[in-house]
């Protein structure tokens, strides 16, 4: 899956991995730890967005960054645990460059699955954003105070959020446990990925 953040610039350095293949903590010092704002040039001391120093830890009562990628808020000091490196924290754009190493499904499938901003699974579809969020996290949320279009495919994910794949609900219709079952078959495919 290809992020497009800005708040992560592509070309700045910290925000790529390193040519030894890990993620080279070089954007610690030039990434704001508040909005994960990385520094577009070297010279750079302050978020232009949040007018902290660059690499200060975040205000008290800051909203922190979130990865694109897993979904994850970052801890109470605006870094992530690294996976490649146990003891490690990194900052936004070194964990988004992580995820090359260690996807959290596969992604290239779901894009295949993709026409617009929707997702085809079976006969049914939903938004894309809401599926991919639900197969990463196995909430089901609209995001940032929007409510879930409800349809079959959103549905069957929050009934196998709540009651899970062996469920036998009353009143159940047809329809949905067609759709239980394909998003089921959809969530074995895209976890396969992550191995």
């Amino acid at each position: 899956m290809s992020v497009n953040l800005a708040a992560v610039n592509p070309r700045n350095s910290a925000s790529r991995p390193s040519r030894s293949g890990g993620t080279g903590l070089r954007g610690q010092g030039h990434v704001c730890l508040q909005c994960g704002l990385a520094a577009t040039r070297p010279e750079a001391t302050v978020c232009r967005r949040c007018g902290l120093p660059l690499g200060a830890p975040p205000r008290a009562d800051a909203a922190l960054p979130s990865c694109p990628v897993c979904y994850r808020t970052s801890d109470d000091d605006g870094r992530f645990e690294s996976r490649a490196h146990p003891g490690r924290r990194l900052a936004l754009p070194d964990h988004i460059a992580e995820h090359e190493q260690f996807p959290v499904g596969d992604d290239e499938y779901l894009e295949s699955l993709r026409r617009g901003d929707r997702i085809v699974v079976g006969r049914w579809t939903a938004p894309f954003e809401l599926v991919r969020r639900y197969l990463v996290t196995g909430l089901v949320e609209g995001g940032r105070a929007r409510a879930a279009a409800h349809n079959a495919l959103v549905t069957a994910m929050a009934q196998l959020a709540r009651w899970g794949r062996e469920a036998q609900l009353v009143a159940d219709q047809a329809e949905w446990a067609e759709a239980r079952a394909a998003v089921a078959e959809l969530m074995e495919r895209y976890a396969r990925g992550r191995r």
